[in-house]
């Protein structure tokens, strides 16, 4: 059964760079270590909008732990950024990735560029049910690649009016895995 993200990205998956088709490859529960820089919004409704989602507060070099469970329903992963959890859920429908986080439920197209895996919002709903414009979240990018051969992350997110909301980015590599490629 193919992964999660092979079932989203079809024969794109094997346009992705070796170290993040290796991630998206893995089933059953692996575990990730790097080094992140988080940076936050200062306005007000920003910080609480990073608050609903359960963002990481600022920080510099931290060191980061991410442990990925994945299946072919879904993954969930587990983000630790020097001792401050965040946790998301992942699921496939509809031809779009899910992504749960807190309160706030993302609806993103997957793209491959370059060897880069894009995401792109397509929608969001808070508490599964209230649907939000999509072009509040025109400033959210997010992007994984292989930088000397390292998996690389970088997660922007902004919103009109708000300026920045986080941005987060750094590198991992792979620790321990009882999954199977």
């Amino acid at each position: 059964m193919p992964t999660l993200f092979q079932q989203i990205l079809g024969a794109a998956f094997f346009g992705l760079a070796p170290c993040v088709r290796r991630l998206h490859g893995l089933r059953g529960q692996s575990q990730f270590r790097g080094i992140a820089s988080i940076e936050r919004g200062t306005h007000p409704l920003a910080r609480l909008c990073a608050r609903m989602v359960g963002l990481p507060s600022a920080c510099q070099a931290v060191p980061t732990t991410v442990v990925f469970v994945a299946s072919p329903q879904g993954e969930t992963w587990r983000r630790d950024f020097g001792g401050r959890q965040m946790v998301s859920s992942l699921a496939y429908r509809d031809g779009l990735l899910y992504e749960r986080l807190g309160a706030v439920q993302f609806r993103f197209w997957l793209h491959v560029s370059d060897g880069a895996l894009w995401w792109q919002v397509a929608g969001v709903r808070v508490f599964g049910i209230l649907p939000l414009p999509v072009a509040l979240f025109e400033g959210v990018h997010c992007r994984e690649r292989e930088h000397e051969g390292r998996y690389e992350f970088m997660v922007e997110a902004g919103m009109p009016w708000l300026g920045r909301i986080v941005r987060y980015e750094g590198w991992l590599e792979q620790v321990s895995t009882n999954a199977a490629e």
